[in-house]
């Protein structure tokens, strides 16, 4: 029984692979899981994503001769019962390195045992897992560019650069026929009701996600460039693929090799290789410091006291709908409150200013994050936050605070992914709206923008709200607050 999770096709798929080569008779089965689905937003366009992209995989396993069984229900406990139902003699799946995730595996492998029944669980989400890339003392390390190096090294010595793939119709004759492909269940059975992912350019499935890829290679070459400019079509898109594994990692590097050694990758493929490098970095620092995910990796930033009360809580609301005053912060915000997206550079521009700025708890804007990014990763936004923050491994130093004003007026000079976000302002001068406050009451009035109170609410109207801080004095405020990480022994509460 091979169980689908973060790995929605069938091309490249290393446990589907291992199975058949493995076996007379392989089933496929794919749980819409209760104990996850139970804590996402009813209206959740990773839910639609996810519907659409499992329906696809029905259909390509359909066309091989096969049947994919789909379940609502609870995986731990549906699994088992499943492996139990069909009489397999193993359970097959793609690994997760998340903490929850290991908990469950090891629940189900478990059940699985107690019942005769083998667990068998494969890499497939990351080039290099676990402890294969160690530094030379045998440790897993903490910094990302001797990281990198190890990787690199290892990765051409195991493959010499070809990576290879894992073929999965050699052996398709042996999955389990069904009549038709399987019938999923509605967003409404599974609790859901319809996002707004329809309306936004998002293909799904594995044909979506070679979409996108085709049309991301033509610009290859200048990404070392121009994935830093909001407004322009930068990046690959493929990170919400990469999330649901409608794409497979091992093509993605493979190919950034190829340009690479080609030499008709430009300065663009080997800065991406490196992008794709600091997703197995993430993953594998969760691996071997689960406690990342609740506290700082560094124990002496769990000292640090965050602002709170009413008026954090009144800041951290205008930070997530996006009027701070600061119309790079407050078009990034709208963009992933719209899209479910945001770009990698305002992911950064974004955290800094609520950790920086505002001085509220990292984990506040982490866990936004989660709720609302397409992609979400628990390993990469953890380590995204953690960088910001200054608290995690190869961290940003807590003294590095990015200036929203100068981001603004270096990333989108001409305040186009401005205006995109924040048609209000649309009418200000490429140099005024970055800084609206700063405009003259006459580029205001030509322009149609008022300005109102810090926290007086949206927009809309054509009202703009003024800067809920200064930068400048956030900025002394942030250098004192941090001034505890560099107290003689500081450390955790708990001892870490």
């Amino acid at each position: 029984l091979v169980w689908f999770r973060r790995d929605v096709r069938v091309h490249d798929h290393a446990a589907l692979h291992h199975a058949l080569r493995d076996s007379q008779r392989v089933h496929c089965v794919f749980i819409f899981d209760s104990a996850i689905l139970a804590h996402l937003p009813r209206r959740d366009r990773r839910l639609d994503f996810l519907l659409a992209s499992v329906s696809e995989l029905a259909q390509q396993l359909h066309a091989l001769g096969g049947q994919l069984i789909v379940r609502h229900a609870d995986a731990a406990e549906a699994i088992p019962q499943l492996a139990a139902e069909l009489r397999v003699d193993a359970v097959y799946c793609n690994r997760d390195y998340e903490p929850q995730a290991i908990a469950r595996d090891s629940k189900v492998a478990q059940a699985l045992a107690a019942d005769g029944r083998r667990w068998r669980d494969f890499k497939d989400q990351v080039i290099f897992d676990k402890n294969e890339v160690l530094s030379l003392s045998g440790q897993p390390f903490s910094i990302f560019t001797p990281y990198k190096n190890a990787w690199l090294k290892r990765l051409r010595s195991d493959t010499g650069g070809a990576v290879p793939l894992f073929a999965v119709d050699d052996h398709a004759a042996r999955l389990a026929p069904g009549k038709a492909a399987a019938a999923l269940p509605t967003r409404a059975q599974l609790g859901f009701e319809a996002s707004n992912l329809a309306s936004l350019p998002i293909p799904t499935g594995s044909t979506g996600a070679q979409q996108l890829f085709e049309e991301f290679m033509p610009r290859l070459a200048s990404y070392a460039h121009t994935r830093d400019f909001p407004g322009v079509k930068g990046p690959s898109y493929l990170s919400v693929h990469l999330r649901f594994g409608t794409i497979s990692i091992r093509q993605l590097v493979r190919h950034a090799l190829a340009a690479i050694d080609s030499g008709q990758g430009g300065d663009g493929a080997a800065v991406w290789l490196s992008e794709l490098i600091w997703r197995d970095f993430y993953s594998m620092i969760l691996f071997h410091h689960p406690h990342c995910a609740a506290q700082a990796f560094k124990p002496a930033y769990d000292l640090i006291i965050w602002e709170s009360g009413p008026h954090a809580d009144a800041s951290f609301q205008a930070w997530c709908e996006g009027r701070t005053g600061y119309p790079l912060v407050d078009a990034a915000m709208r963009q992933l409150n719209q899209t479910g997206y945001m770009h990698n550079r305002l992911r950064m521009v974004a955290a800094c200013f609520l950790i920086k700025d505002l001085g509220i708890d990292y984990r506040r804007g982490e866990a936004f994050f989660a709720e609302h990014l397409n992609d979400f990763d628990l390993a990469s936004n953890n380590g995204g936050w953690q960088w910001a923050a200054s608290s995690g491994c190869d961290a940003q130093p807590y003294f590095r605070i990015f200036n929203p004003l100068t981001q603004s007026e270096k990333f989108d000079a001409d305040g186009a992914f401005i205006r995109r976000y924040l048609p209000s302002l649309a009418k200000l001068s490429n140099r005024d709206i970055h800084a609206p406050w700063r405009a003259s009451a006459m580029a205001l009035q030509m322009a149609g923008v008022q300005l109102g109170e810090a926290l007086a609410g949206s927009d809309a109207g054509h009202v703009y709200p003024l800067p809920i801080v200064m930068h400048d004095e956030a900025r002394k405020r942030t250098l004192t607050r941090y001034a505890v990480v560099k107290a003689p022994g500081a450390s955790a509460p708990d001892g870490r």
